[in-house]
């Protein structure tokens, strides 16, 4: 099943209460989609959770995936292929799956890196 997937700004932008990705991750609950981020998202984006409310409530409902050894090699491959060096962005290329919808504050790179990592996910820019 495909996931709706938030990197580190789709995370920011969920947290400022931005109506767009608020009514794509209510779309997604209704359809039973699964919203989908990578634990490199959430430590960048996680500074003082008692002002982070809306990122906390948002956080719950969500699988947050870690960047494991294996995630995290796959990361790096990502990364030398495309010479690009933003971590962050390769875990969330490394999770991503076919099918998938990626929320990005940085929609070029993340497509660079799905492309070389042959993974057919849909980008939408936040």
């Amino acid at each position: 099943m495909a996931a709706l997937v938030f990197d580190s700004g789709a995370l920011i932008a969920l947290e400022r209460g931005n109506r767009l990705v608020g009514a794509l991750l209510a779309a997604a609950a209704r359809a039973g989609v699964d919203a989908v981020t990578s634990s490199a998202c959430v430590a960048q984006v996680w500074r003082e959770p008692a002002r982070q409310a809306r990122l906390t409530r948002g956080l719950a409902g969500f699988l947050e995936r870690p960047l494991d050894a294996p995630e995290a090699r796959r990361c790096g491959m990502l990364l030398a292929r495309t010479q690009t060096g933003d971590v962050v962005d390769g875990a969330v290329a490394a999770m991503a799956k076919d099918g998938d919808t990626i929320l990005t504050s940085d929609p070029r790179d993340i497509s660079l890196l799905l492309q070389a990592g042959g993974t057919s996910a849909s980008v939408r820019p936040i």
